[in-house]
């Protein structure tokens, strides 16, 4: 019998695969927002050695090859790393808690929206701090406790069109959880024997069209999209009007939506 843990990244697994390209196309802008500040909290400069953990189609990764850094990265989703690979980036297959490297290898390491995906997310910092020199640092975002209206559109549309919950999404074992707040995930940090941690909210005004923003969730990417992808054409007729209608109230002067969104950003020395 398949435990908790394990069937929350099967889940996991099976809800991003083959999702490269709807991701690309829509929720990847969105988490490329906080790439600069990520790599300023995990020092990443000219001469770095960086390893970007859960790179999905490279954004993190090529903005610290930008930089000047040397830079490695892993995805779970193989067309994820293909698409990393397409930008220039020296990515690999591999799975959260268990990375193909050396201990000490980096000097930073950068997990942007990576921690609230995995089932154990204590062992990912536990190996994350492992791969770390002493002295070295590490970045990471995910999506917290508090939301953005721009976060609540798709979920409030859902709801709205009445549409039955999806079968076998992921739920992270309560024994592996933890507050999704700043001070939240500063303790998961320094639990994980890390120093010097900080954590904060970070909030910025996504801006999208109307059909990128419907593209994620059209496309299966992410929670959302496995809740929408699974409902009847009927229902996702009505889920997409229901959209429309909400959107109004997010919709810019020049017609593009405008999405607040909230995330925490932690860094800690191993």
């Amino acid at each position: 019998m398949i435990d908790t843990t394990e069937a929350f990244d099967a889940a996991e697994r099976e809800m991003w695969d083959g999702r490269a390209e709807a991701y690309a196309g829509s929720f990847a802008r969105l988490c490329a927002y906080p790439v600069p500040a990520l790599l300023d909290a995990a020092g990443v400069t000219a001469g770095s050695h960086v390893l970007d953990v859960g790179t999905g189609t490279g954004t993190a990764a090529v903005a610290a090859l930008e930089r000047g850094a040397r830079v490695a990265a892993v995805d779970a989703e193989a067309g994820m790393v293909a698409a990393a690979r397409g930008r220039g980036v020296d990515a690999r297959v591999a799975v959260l808690p268990e990375l193909p490297y050396e201990d000490g290898e980096f000097d930073a390491v950068v997990a942007n929206f990576v921690v609230n995906h995995v089932g154990r997310p204590r062992a990912a910092l536990a190996e994350l701090r492992r791969v770390l020199r002493p002295g070295g640092r590490l970045a990471v975002t995910l999506w917290g406790a508090r939301r953005g209206a721009g976060q609540e559109l798709l979920g409030r549309a859902v709801q709205a069109a009445q549409a039955v919950p999806a079968a076998g999404l992921p739920r992270l074992d309560p024994a592996e959880d933890f507050p999704r707040t700043p001070q939240g995930v500063a303790g998961l940090l320094t639990e994980a024997g890390f120093t010097g941690v900080r954590a904060e909210e970070t909030a910025w005004d996504h801006r999208a069209t109307r059909d990128e923003w419907w593209s994620g969730a059209a496309g299966g990417v992410a929670t959302i999209g496995r809740v929408v992808t699974a409902q009847t054409p009927e229902t996702i007729a009505r889920i997409r009007s229901a959209y429309d209608r909400l959107a109004d109230e997010l919709t810019d002067t020049d017609g593009r939506l405008r999405l607040p969104h909230v995330a925490v950003l932690a860094s800690g020395t191993a």
